[in-house]
């Protein structure tokens, strides 16, 4: 067994074992591993806080867009409200617009009737005049005639007007 090289090789790696331990690098190598498993410990903590904070900015924003679309519906609710009362008065106003011109056309349309009806009177008046003063005239003569005639046309007028 001593003459086998697999003896030797491993008697020579027991040495270089125990050489390395009495050097102490068995303890720097721990202690690097340490130090390695140690910031890598940071490194998630960092992540995991770094993620909590991401998760709390996700929140506030998701917030802060609930609170804007619901800001958004108030404005186009108020919006709308507002269009509908615009155009309710303007609705409102026109129906006074029209009511006033037909009233205006209304009282327009009766002084013509009452001008009109005036104008017929004045003309039949006119021409009741005449045909009483066509027919005294060749039916009466003289002065009576004339006095007559006269106090007809007044009497006409008169009464007609």
């Amino acid at each position: 067994m001593l003459m086998e090289a697999e003896t030797w090789v491993a008697v020579a790696f027991v040495i270089f074992l125990a050489v390395l331990g009495w050097f102490g690098v068995f303890g720097k190598l721990i202690e690097a591993l340490d130090k390695r498993s140690a910031g890598i410990r940071n490194e998630l903590d960092e992540a995991r806080r770094l993620k909590e904070e991401a998760q709390a900015v996700l929140a506030q924003y998701q917030k802060k867009r609930t609170e804007a679309e619901r800001e958004a519906e108030e404005i186009v609710t108020a919006a709308r409200a507002e269009a509908e009362r615009l155009a309710d008065e303007a609705k409102a106003k026109v129906e006074d617009f029209v009511a006033r011109r037909t009233k205006m056309a209304e009282t327009k349309i009766a002084q013509a009737e009452t001008q009109a009806l005036a104008d017929v009177k004045a003309a039949a008046a006119e021409a009741a005049v005449a045909a009483a003063e066509k027919i005294l005239s060749q039916t009466v003569t003289g002065k009576t005639a004339d006095d007559l005639i006269s106090q007809g046309i007044s009497d006409v007028k008169a009464k007609l007007n």
